[in-house]
């Protein structure tokens, strides 16, 4: 087995998803994204740049940075060899997370069903993306596929803005969300990197919220716990 995807995150709940068209956006970008408080990021291998941008934002040394949309095991060996910390696929494919495995990178890959569910654990994972997410249903889907597997975390990604954010974290089955609302292509466009380091801004802000309730209820239920034994 590599080393835990959420262990690399290491807290990491927001995950900015990146379709990047030039190497020449991508230092600012990660500028932008690490002082507006993200701390990890997936670059698309949607774009003949992918492979530039990755080493480049993965150089910069604020953000954990993986691929995603990776559909091969040939561009796993890419994406690596850029230095991707993690693989995020689409869909489940033997041959890509095998290629992962055998290269010790993470691997996430998409399921939209809750036969992919069964693939995945048979493969020894318990971290999937489901994507996409709010076409397939949003969370009440989430909810829907987590309830038979209990052990399962998900990484949904797709359809999802700043509006869904909160709501997805507060499910105890999402490890982190996936979203491109932070730097869209049309913000990459413009080279609008202050709107970006915003955005990335209010979206940790939002996380940070979620987790002081979260800490709160862990609290709450730990002095309940003491309460019923005393």
């Amino acid at each position: 087995m590599t080393a835990g995807f959420d262990s690399m995150l290491n807290g990491c709940r927001l995950l900015p998803v990146l379709t990047v068209p030039s190497e020449a956006m991508a230092g600012p970008l990660a500028d932008a994204l690490a002082v507006g408080g993200a701390r990890c990021a997936e670059v698309t291998f949607r774009t003949p740049g992918a492979e530039r941008v990755l080493k480049e934002m993965a150089a910069h040394g604020g953000l954990v940075v993986g691929a995603g949309t990776v559909l091969t095991s040939e561009q796993v060996e890419r994406a690596v060899a850029a230095g991707a910390r993690f693989v995020v696929s689409p869909g489940f494919d033997e041959e890509v997370i095998a290629k992962c495995r055998e290269l010790g990178v993470p691997v996430v890959p998409g399921i939209a069903t809750a036969t992919e569910l069964m693939r995945a654990l048979r493969a020894g994972l318990d971290i999937v993306k489901l994507f996409p997410a709010e076409a397939l249903g949003g969370l009440r889907t989430l909810r829907a596929l987590a309830a038979p597997f209990p052990g399962m975390r998900f990484v949904p990604t797709g359809g999802i803005d700043a509006s869904r954010l909160a709501v997805y974290l507060a499910d105890p089955a999402v490890l982190a969300v996936g979203g491109s609302w932070m730097a869209t292509s049309a913000h990459l466009e413009r080279g609008d990197y202050k709107d970006i380091r915003r955005l990335t801004v209010e979206a940790v802000e939002a996380v940070e919220a979620v987790e002081a309730v979260e800490a709160v209820e862990a609290v709450e239920a730990v002095e309940a716990v003491e309460r019923s034994m005393t």
